[in-house]
Parts: C-alpha cells; sequence; structure tokens
C-alpha cells in the first residue's frame, strides 16, 4: 500500500523518467510503420529492376537458345558472348553511331530546349498555348511519330524532298543512302526530345528570382551577360540532370530507328541498342546471349554516366 511519502516521491520524479518504458514500444511501432510504407517500392524494385538485371547478367554468362529456354539446361559459357561481341566487326560501327546519335541527339535536344525555354520564360500573349503545342511531339506515341517521318524522309513522296526540289535541290536517299540514314533517325529523335527539355528548364527558370535580373539590367548588362552570368550558372543543376536523363534515355532508343531503317542500310543506322535488339528478335532466329550482353554493355555505360553526374554534384556542392 502506497504511503503519501511514496505517492509524492512518484510525483517529484521527472516527466521523461516517469515515461521512459514505452518509448521503445513506440519506436519499434513507427519502425514497422515506416517498414509497411517501403514494402511496395521495396517489392517494385525487387520485381522489375533487380530481378530483369539478374536475368540478363545470367542470359549473358550462359548459351542460351530456344530449345535451352524450353529445356532449361543452358551451358555456362562465362565471359564468352562478351569476347565474341567485342570481336565483332559490327561492334565499333555501332559504338561509333551509338556515340553520334546520342551526343548529337542530347546536344541540339539541349540547346534548342534551353532557347525555348528562355524564350517562353518571358511573358507574352499566346505563351501557354505555344508551350502546349511543343508537348505534342512528347505526348503522341512512338510509332506514329517515327511512322510520320518516314512518310516525310520518303525519297519519292516524301514532303522534305518536294520542299528542297522546290529550291533546286535534287532527290536525297534519306533512310536508304548508308550517308544519311544516321542523320534522319538523328534528326526525329531530336524532335521528340527537344519538349522534354524544354519543360525541365523551363521549370528550372521559374526558381530563379526576377531580382538577380533587375539588379544586373540596373547594372548595365545586356540580354546575353545576364543569361550567361545569371541564367546558365543557376541552371546548372537543372542541366546536369536533364542532360543525364537524355542520354540514358537516348542510349536505350530502339523503336524509332527501328520503325524507320531497321538500322540499315549496311548497318549505318545500327546502335548498340539496335544490334542487341536485332540479335533477340529481329532475325527470326533469336540469339540472347549475345543480345544480353550487348544489353549489360549499355548499363555499364549509363552507370558510368550517372556515377561521374554524381561526382560532379559533389564536387560543386563543396565548392
Amino acid at each position: 500500500m502506497a504511503t503519501p511519502r511514496t505517492v509524492a516521491a512518484r510525483a517529484d520524479r521527472p516527466a521523461a523518467t516517469r515515461h521512459a518504458r514505452p518509448a521503445p514500444r513506440r519506436n519499434r511501432a513507427s519502425r514497422w510503420t515506416a517498414l509497411a510504407f517501403l514494402a511496395p517500392l521495396i517489392v517494385y524494385l525487387l520485381l522489375f529492376y533487380a530481378y530483369p538485371l539478374y536475368r540478363n547478367i545470367d542470359l549473358s554468362v550462359h548459351d542460351y537458345t530456344p530449345r535451352a529456354f524450353i529445356q532449361g539446361n543452358p551451358e555456362f559459357t562465362g565471359l564468352e558472348n562478351y569476347r565474341t561481341i567485342l570481336a565483332d566487326d559490327a561492334f565499333l560501327r555501332a559504338l561509333g553511331n551509338t556515340a553520334l546519335f546520342t551526343l548529337g541527339s542530347i546536344a541540339v535536344q539541349y540547346a534548342l530546349g534551353l532557347a525555348l525555354a528562355v524564350f517562353f520564360h518571358r511573358s507574352f500573349r499566346l505563351s501557354a498555348v505555344l508551350r502546349a503545342m511543343f508537348l505534342v511531339p512528347w505526348l503522341l506515341p512512338l510509332i506514329v511519330s517515327a511512322s510520320t517521318w518516314s512518310w516525310m524522309l520518303n525519297s519519292d513522296n516524301g514532303i522534305v524532298n518536294a520542299a528542297l526540289q522546290a529550291f533546286g535541290i535534287g532527290q536525297i536517299n534519306w533512310l536508304t543512302s548508308p550517308d544519311t540514314s544516321l542523320l534522319a533517325v538523328t534528326v526525329a529523335n531530336i524532335w521528340l526530345g527537344v519538349p522534354f527539355n524544354l519543360v525541365i528548364l523551363y521549370a528550372g527558370l521559374q526558381n530563379i528570382s526576377a531580382d538577380l535580373y533587375e539588379a544586373a539590367g540596373l547594372d548595365g548588362a545586356n540580354a546575353w551577360q545576364r543569361f550567361w552570368r545569371i541564367t546558365f550558372p543557376l541552371l546548372r543543376p537543372v542541366s546536369a540532370i536533364t542532360l543525364l536523363l537524355g542520354l540514358i534515355y537516348t542510349l536505350k532508343v530502339v523503336d524509332i530507328i527501328w520503325i524507320m531503317t531497321r538500322g540499315g542500310p549496311a548497318d549505318a543506322s545500327t546502335t548498340l541498342a539496335i544490334w542487341s535488339y536485332r540479335e533477340a528478335f529481329g532475325t527470326g532466329q533469336p540469339d540472347f546471349s549475345p543480345a544480353a550482353a550487348v544489353g549489360n554493355l549499355l548499363i555499364l555505360i549509363a552507370l558510368a554516366a550517372g556515377l561521374v553526374h554524381v561526382r560532379l554534384q559533389r564536387r560543386e556542392e563543396r565548392t
């Protein structure tokens, strides 16, 4: 039985001491709550990222044929598939086409997207309507866009050649000539990617304070100086992530090239992604293991670009 003295002693204890025991239970409950919220994300990452990556690596180190898929007994080959594709004469050409296609696409997409973002950043009538119109290529299904460009660049009946002939320029075989097929698919890919760059860079411009431009104007800075000294430096973080996403997206482009040229003629527009797809699905005789090896090389290139981005971002944060 508690005496008045013990009751007074308990009342004199600090609140933290009196409530110390239930704290671990609350911490445990909060951890389970956090895990419950993370569980869907973890399951998603395991199913759609970790498992496909594991299967792709497994494909690349075995000799998977249609029969091996059915019987489930592929022969282990180690790095033989990687040695095979690196020694193939088509590898260097596909790598060069990938570099030209990727770097050309993201450079022009970024330049045009930045120019349009700066243009639309100024308020004027019909600005919102014009921005919405520029988003149309981004919203169209890729098969529609690729088919439209194939029709426009058709050698005989295309609207591009018809316009060039009006200026006295002869017929150009955009899609059937080894000299122009890579340029044709690059132009089509640029057209598809400009809206993405416009949206991201325009959003970045919205976060730059107008007071900076007003102060620069009072100091006598012209439009180019305001862009070079204020806009471009403050857009650097947004520009970096835009270029990284553009690089990753462009590396894996298959549909628009496959629909327009199928990587031809004579592999003139074959990139690493097209080579991988053609090995697996495009010949009627699937060769999954070399295709998976090429796909893993693309993953390594994208991963290297991501690591470079993280390193540069950390260096910029330090400075």
